[in-house]
């Protein structure tokens, strides 16, 4: 071997050895959807920041017929940091120091992973940067797991969409285990049958100007959800039909699905003439290229279970949509 060649070849090894170097192994992160890790000591956990984290990060999700938390938090010292914590898959990190920063780090330690850091010289300072970005905190995790739970259901074998596809040209990442209950014209129904209970997943489209961006907003899209419960979803008992619970008003807001304005609407159903209720989510997504808007709504039937999660499962679902091109 010439010394060119040797020179050519040390290269190499050194080369890849110092990349293998900086390709640490990346370990996979763990916990159940909507739990954060709050790594913070106990004196500050017990006081005002603590408070305040609970205030903001475990407030009652909008909607529920019971109170539940948007995440779940379990709270460790800062000493616990290095070692298992690090696996979480979403952390926020609070510490009183000199330094005063907040940053959102994204797969730090794991992969998925959120890792929030807050840290100032006092306390006031660290509930000022709390109030200051609780909304993107909450929007960053809550994006994230969706993600994670957006893979989760693509790992599994999932349902055969095409008549979805045929009715509405969209396609979504549905279980297998939701089946069709009912198909019109422009509707469908499908359900997941759960232990003394069941998760729906309704589709319908409408005209283009059946829903303004106004203050009538929320009285349209109720009007609509229950004439689409007049017509298609009764129960077993004769005379009864699904309506929108007229004891409180629906959360709307409004945001993006695919990239399309979407209104958002939160609340709670119930069988009229009947005992049955429980939460729903309806996205109107209006989709101005066909001129429409489409209405994609998951609702529960869960009376002895907790509903954040089971929620969260058809609100993952039906952020997978994709609006396909016309053929």
């Amino acid at each position: 071997m010439n010394k060119a060649h040797f020179l050519l070849l040390f290269t190499a090894i050194v080369f890849t050895s110092c990349t293998t170097k900086e390709r640490k192994p990346v370990n996979e992160t763990s916990g159940k959807t909507n739990e954060v890790s709050v790594i913070i000591d106990d004196q500050l956990w017990n006081g005002e920041v603590g408070d305040s984290m609970r205030n903001k990060f475990a407030s009652p999700v909008l909607g529920l017929p019971q109170e539940e938390p948007v995440f779940t938090l379990n709270q460790y010292p800062v000493k616990l940091l290095e070692g298992f914590m690090t696996n979480s898959r979403n952390i926020i990190m609070v510490k009183k120091e000199a330094k005063s920063q907040f940053r959102i780090e994204t797969n730090e330690y794991a992969n998925p992973q959120v890792v929030v850091h807050i840290s100032g010289e006092t306390v006031q300072e660290i509930l000022d940067t709390i109030q200051n970005n609780d909304s993107l905190i909450i929007a960053k995790i809550k994006e994230s797991e969706i993600k994670v739970y957006q893979e989760k259901i693509k790992r599994d074998s999932l349902l055969d969409v095409a008549k979805i596809r045929e009715k509405f040209n969209v396609r979504l990442n549905i279980p297998i285990k939701y089946k069709m209950v009912l198909h019109g014209k422009k509707f469908i129904w499908l359900k997941k049958e759960i232990t003394s209970g069941n998760l729906s997943l309704i589709f319908y489209q409408i005209p283009f100007s059946s829903i303004k961006d106004n203050n009538n907003a929320v009285k349209r899209i109720t009007h609509i959800r229950d004439s689409i419960g007049r017509k298609y979803i009764h129960g077993a008992v004769p005379r009864t039909r699904m309506v929108t619970e007229p004891a409180f008003s629906p959360y709307l807001s409004k945001t993006k699905i695919y990239n399309k304005p979407t209104f958002e609407t939160k609340g709670n159903w119930e069988l009229l003439n009947d005992f049955m209720s429980g939460p729903f989510i309806n996205y109107a997504i209006v989709d101005q290229p066909n001129h429409r808007i489409l209405v994609i709504e998951g609702f529960c039937y869960a009376p002895s279970k907790q509903k954040r999660d089971l929620m969260f499962e058809l609100e993952a679902i039906i952020k997978s949509v994709q609006f396909l091109k016309k053929k």
